[in-house]
C-alpha cells in the first residue's frame, strides 16, 4: 500500500459517507415514510441535480473499469458503448416525458405500476417487475467487482490469506452504503453524485491530457496498441482461424460491423428499461427537466469516449495485468503521483456507491409495489410500503455482496450479459404502451416469455473462446439463417415482437378480454402543476395514500 494514496482515498470516502447521512435532511420532507419521498426523492429534482443523478446512475464504476478494459483486451467491438450512449438520448427525449406524465398523474412509482394500469394485468406487471429485479441484481454485483478491482490494486486487504480480512474493506464500504441508503433513500445518491461526477470528470480530463504525454503522445498510443494487437494475432493465427481464440484489433473488420451496430442499438434500447434508470427519471419535477437532461447528458458520452481510450494508453504505458479489468487502476497507480492516484481510486469507488444505491432502491420499489402490495398485502399503508422497500434494499445489497464473494466474478459478468437480454424484453409493454394499447395483454406476456427464454438459451450456448463446454461466453451469436453475428438481446426482442403481434391478432379475432385501460390520452402529456394532476391517483392505491 502507498500511504499517501490510501489516505486521500479514505478522506474522500469519509466525505461522501457524511454526505450520505446528511442527505436525510437535504430538501427535507415532512417524512421519509412514503415511497414518493424515500424512493423517488420527493419527485422534486431539477435539471442540475437530475443531470448528476441520472448520469451517475448510468456511468457506473464498472463502466470506468470495463469499457477501457475491452479496448485494452483488443475487442474489435469494444468501443460500441460510446455510440449507444449517443443513440439513447434522442430516444428518451421522446418517450420518457410521456412515462413521467402518466406516472405523475396516477402515482406510479415503478414501470410495472404503469404496465398494470395500462393493461389491467397483474401477471404482465409481475413479469416486468421480476425481470427488472433479476436484471438489476448482477448490475449491483458488478459495482462491487469494480470496487474490488480498485482495492486489490491499492493493496488494501488483498495480501491477507484470511478471507474475512481480505474482504473487510469491501464489507465496511457496503455496510456504510446500506446504512445511508436506508436512512436517506434516493436523496443520498443524488447528493453524493455531485462529488462522484466532479471527481470522475477531473480524473479523466487530467488522465487524457497528462498520461499520453508520458508515453510519447496519442500517435504513440495508437501505434503501440496496433502493434500489440498485430503481434498477438500473428502469434495466435492458427487458434484464431480455428475459433479457439479471438483476434484483436482497433477497428471492427467488415465481418463485425453488424455485431458492432446491433450491440450499440440493442444496448441503447435496453438502457432506460432498467428500473434504476426509470427511478432517476421519475424523481424529476417536470417533463421539461427530462428533456433538458436528454440534451445535456451526451456530455457524459464525450467523457466515456475519452475514458475508453485509456485502455490503449495502458498498453502504451506497458501495463501488464492478467485481468484486463485491472488495467486502468494499475495505469493510475503506475503513472500518477500517489496523491492523485488516491483521488482516481476514490472516484471509481464512489462511482460504485451511487448506482448501487439507486439500483437497490429501484429493485426494492419493484418488490414493494408489484409483488408485496399486489399479492401479499393489498391494503399496505404508505408507511408500510416505505418500510418494506427500506428492508428489501438491504436484502438486495447483501445478496449482491454474497454473490460477489462466494462466486467467481465471471458469474456476475455472465449474469449482466443476461440482464441486458432480459430487460429489453420489457420494451414492448412499457415503451409501445406509452403510445398505443393495440397489443393484447396476454400477447405481450407470451412475447415476453418467448423472448426471455429464447434469449437465455442463445446466451447459454455461447462458449468462452478456448474453453469448450463453457457457457455465457459473449453477447453475440449468428443471426438465424445467416453467417452474420448480432447481439443476442436484439434477436430475442425481434422474436418477442413477432409473437406479440401474431397473438394480438389471434386474441382480437377471438375477442379475448383485453382488460380495462385505467389511463386516458391526456394523462401522457400533463405537466407538473396542470389542473387535476395531483387529484387523480392510481385507483388501486389505498385511499389514505
Amino acid at each position: 500500500m502507498n500511504g499517501v494514496a490510501v489516505s486521500v482515498f479514505v478522506f474522500l470516502f469519509l466525505l461522501v459517507t457524511v454526505l450520505g447521512f446528511a442527505a436525510a435532511r437535504w430538501r427535507r420532507a415532512s417524512s421519509l415514510d412514503t415511497l414518493d419521498e424515500w424512493g423517488l426523492g420527493g419527485r422534486g429534482f431539477g435539471t442540475f441535480i437530475a443531470w448528476f443523478l441520472i448520469g451517475g446512475d448510468i456511468y457506473t464504476a464498472y463502466t470506468f473499469i470495463a469499457v477501457p478494459a475491452t479496448l485494452y483486451a483488443g475487442s474489435v467491438v469494444g468501443f460500441f458503448a460510446v455510440p449507444y450512449t449517443i443513440v439513447v438520448y434522442p430516444l428518451i427525449f421522446l418517450f420518457l416525458p410521456r412515462l413521467w406524465s402518466v406516472s405523475h398523474r396516477h402515482g406510479y412509482v415503478t414501470p410495472a405500476d404503469f404496465v398494470e394500469g395500462r393493461y389491467d394485468s397483474k401477471p404482465l406487471a409481475l413479469a416486468v417487475a421480476v425481470t427488472g429485479i433479476l436484471a438489476t441484481m448482477p448490475y449491483i454485483a458488478l459495482q462491487l467487482v469494480g470496487m474490488q478491482v480498485v482495492l486489490e490494486v491499492m493493496g488494501i486487504g488483498s495480501s491477507s490469506d484470511n478471507w474475512f480480512v481480505k474482504d473487510l474493506p469491501l464489507f465496511l464500504a457496503f455496510a456504510v452504503l446500506a446504512a445511508y441508503t436506508y436512512s436517506s433513500g434516493l436523496r443520498a445518491p443524488a447528493l453524493i453524485a455531485f462529488v462522484k461526477d466532479t471527481l470522475i470528470y477531473l480524473v479523466i480530463i487530467v488522465a487524457v491530457i497528462y498520461l499520453p504525454s508520458q508515453v510519447g503522445g496519442w500517435d504513440s498510443v495508437f501505434t503501440a496498441a496496433k502493434d500489440s494487437f498485430a503481434s498477438f494475432n500473428g502469434d495466435n493465427a492458427d487458434a484464431i482461424a480455428s475459433g479457439t481464440a479471438q483476434g484483436k484489433g482497433v477497428i471492427p473488420p467488415a465481418a463485425a460491423h453488424w455485431a458492432y451496430a446491433s450491440l450499440a442499438l440493442g444496448s441503447a434500447l435496453a438502457l432506460f428499461m432498467y428500473p434504476h434508470s426509470i427511478t432517476g427519471v421519475l424523481s424529476t419535477r417536470s417533463r421539461r427537466v427530462i428533456r433538458q437532461n436528454a440534451a445535456l447528458l451526451p456530455a457524459y458520452s464525450f467523457l466515456l469516449g475519452l475514458l475508453a481510450l485509456l485502455g490503449f494508453v495502458a498498453i502504451a504505458a506497458g501495463v501488464k495485468v492478467e485481468n484486463a479489468q485491472q488495467a486502468v487502476p494499475q495505469l493510475f497507480e503506475q503513472e500518477f503521483p500517489p496523491w492523485f492516484a488516491g483521488v482516481a481510486f476514490a472516484a471509481i469507488v464512489i462511482g460504485a456507491l451511487v448506482p448501487a444505491a439507486i439500483m437497490s432502491i429501484a429493485a426494492a420499489n419493484l418488490w414493494t409495489r408489484n409483488i408485496y402490495r399486489a399479492f401479499i398485502n393489498p391494503d399496505a399503508t404508505p408507511k408500510q410500503e416505505a418500510t418494506q422497500s427500506k428492508v428489501i434494499s438491504l436484502v438486495v445489497k447483501f445478496g449482491a455482496l454474497v454473490f460477489v464473494l462466494a462466486l467467481p466474478n465471471q458469474f456476475a459478468i455472465n449474469l449482466q450479459l443476461l440482464g441486458g437480454v432480459w430487460i429489453l424484453q420489457t420494451l414492448p409493454a412499457i415503451v409501445v404502451g406509452l403510445y398505443t394499447r393495440w397489443f393484447h395483454r396476454w400477447a405481450l406476456l407470451a412475447g415476453w416469455a418467448v423472448g426471455f427464454g429464447y434469449g437465455t438459451w442463445l446466451a447459454y450456448g455461447v462458449e468462452v473462446p478456448g474453453d469448450p463446454g463453457s457457457h455465457f461466453g459473449g453477447p453475440l451469436v449468428l443471426f438465424p439463417g445467416t453467417q452474420t453475428k448480432v447481439y443476442i438481446a436484439l434477436i430475442a426482442f425481434l422474436l418477442n415482437l413477432l409473437v406479440a403481434v401474431v397473438l394480438t391478432l389471434v386474441f382480437r379475432t377471438l375477442k379475448v378480454d383485453a382488460g380495462t385501460d385505467r389511463t386516458r390520452a391526456s394523462d401522457y402529456t400533463v405537466e407538473a402543476g396542470d389542473p387535476g394532476v395531483e387529484a387523480e391517483v392510481d385507483p388501486h392505491r389505498p385511499a389514505h395514500a
